[in-house]
């Protein structure tokens, strides 16, 4: 070991490395297929009125905003004998996958109070793995150009999740389902086999996840004593950075979940696309990481960290934009969708897919001014924000097909839907893109700045 190894920055082996990435792989496969098809299971198959759904979804976001502290604070209270955060995958992986399928079961549609009881129980132990996962990522290291490799694997992994759920979960349902592939398939039975295997392939990668992360930079046991709930709210007010990125979160997470709630309505209704063609376009979603996520260091390098949000953020609007024009045509062009599609995804991805990179930084600076590194509390708080964002999503999406007059029943929607379908899948996204980016313009803490304030820390 080096001497900066035993200064907390530590170098981590590519095993390690795809270890930790393999939990957000994990999660994706279980989490994102709620995040992209719920909405389309719940009101077309399950049978649910799209208002009804999205009370649901508003409720059980708003339970998370009470839950989020609570976990954060048990999790850095304790420690577990498997792993201060680690540990959690174990405990908590088995339920969730476990209530993941049960949301997609419909034996009593359509019963309301079953889809809350599934729905919420499911988001609740989501939250329980989230937090501590994220927790997870600032305790292997100090060492910031580790950290953005360790993102980089990780979204990378994430969208390895992605483009199985997008692209991957709509041919496997055609298959149970004995299909042509001519339409999304509305076979119950084949919705619940599916969600089934996404969900215990994620719950086995949980647990590779557990195996390879080990937990180096985190409170000793003395500070654990002193954590408490309100510990969120001081670390909130006191932390700069921290509210900065707490608020691009909800604007990053509140467009994709209403972009990914409104992607197979696009396809269906407005482009009167197959189910292969709607696996192709949500696919193209999570693709470009493969491409991009890689390169994330060395174009942070080049351009910075204020710049790479501001090129990517400005990538994925124009792809929006495109998007909006092309349905617009008289006879609009699947591959021009699709080159859309390509854009507006490199741009979500990159931007996204880096903001988690900055956490372990603002962990590292309310350390450096409190004295308490207060990881889950911090994952609790960006915690609270993301499912702000994933509750203005869940809200908006169902919200606006309601008013519209969208009719499960038809293939023919109105223009009147065609157009607010349109709105969620261009307009509205693009416009919290534009939010993003006034909101990181303030954020300042460079890398050379954490770099001073872990070596100070560790110089304690």
């Amino acid at each position: 070991m080096n001497e900066n190894e035993s200064k907390g920055f530590y170098k981590l082996s590519w095993v390690q490395r795809i270890g930790f990435g393999s939990g957000d792989l994990a999660q994706n496969l279980i989490f994102q297929v709620t995040c992209m098809y719920l909405l389309f299971f719940y009101t077309d198959i399950y049978g649910l009125d799209p208002v009804d759904v999205s009370v649901m979804f508003t409720v059980g976001n708003i339970a998370n905003v009470i839950w989020d502290p609570i976990v954060g604070a048990m999790i850095d209270k304790n420690t577990p004998k498997l792993g201060k955060y680690r540990a959690y995958l174990v405990y908590v992986g088995i339920p969730l996958s476990g209530f993941a399928i049960l949301c997609f079961y419909d034996g009593f549609a359509p019963s309301l109070l079953y889809a809350y009881v599934t729905y919420i129980a499911m988001t609740l132990l989501y939250t329980f793995i989230n937090v501590p996962y994220g927790a997870l990522n600032s305790s292997l290291t100090r060492d910031t150009h580790e950290i953005t490799v360790l993102t980089s694997v990780r979204m990378f992994m994430a969208n390895c999740g992605g483009l199985a759920v997008g692209s991957g979960l709509p041919l496997v349902i055609a298959f149970f389902a004995s299909t042509d592939g001519s339409e999304l398939p509305k076979d119950s039975g084949a919705w619940f086999t599916t969600m089934t295997i996404y969900a215990i392939v994620g719950m086995l990668l949980l647990f590779f996840c557990f195996s390879q992360c080990k937990e180096r930079v985190v409170m000793d046991a003395k500070e654990s004593e002193n954590v408490k709930i309100s510990d969120l709210w001081m670390e909130f007010l006191s932390n700069r950075p921290l509210r900065i990125i707490a608020f691009f979160f909800i604007t990053a997470f509140a467009m994709m979940s209403i972009g990914n709630a409104a992607g197979a309505y696009f396809i269906n209704s407005n482009m009167h696309g197959t189910a292969a063609e709607l696996s192709l376009f949500m696919g193209l979603g999570s693709i470009p990481s493969f491409i991009f996520m890689p390169l994330v260091p060395a174009i942070k390098k080049a351009v910075g960290k204020k710049n790479m949000f501001y090129i990517f953020l400005s990538c994925a609007i124009v792809g929006m934009a495109m998007l909006y024009v092309i349905a617009k045509m008289d006879e609009p062009s699947m591959m021009w969708v699709y080159v859309a599609q390509f854009i507006k995804s490199t741009g979500v991805i990159v931007a996204t897919g880096y903001m988690w990179a900055l956490v372990p930084e603002v962990i590292s600076y309310g350390e450096y001014t409190s004295g308490k590194r207060i990881a889950g509390i911090v994952n609790a708080l960006t915690g609270i924000f993301f499912k702000a964002g994933m509750t203005l999503g869940g809200v908006v999406a169902p919200a606006v097909l309601a008013y519209v007059a969208y009719d499960k029943n038809v293939i023919d929607q109105t223009p009147m839907a065609e157009e607010g379908i349109l709105w969620l899948v261009c307009v509205i996204p693009a416009a919290l893109l534009f939010l993003a980016m006034f909101i990181i313009s303030k954020y300042e803490l460079t890398d050379e700045k954490i770099d001073e304030i872990n070596k100070a820390i560790e110089a304690r």
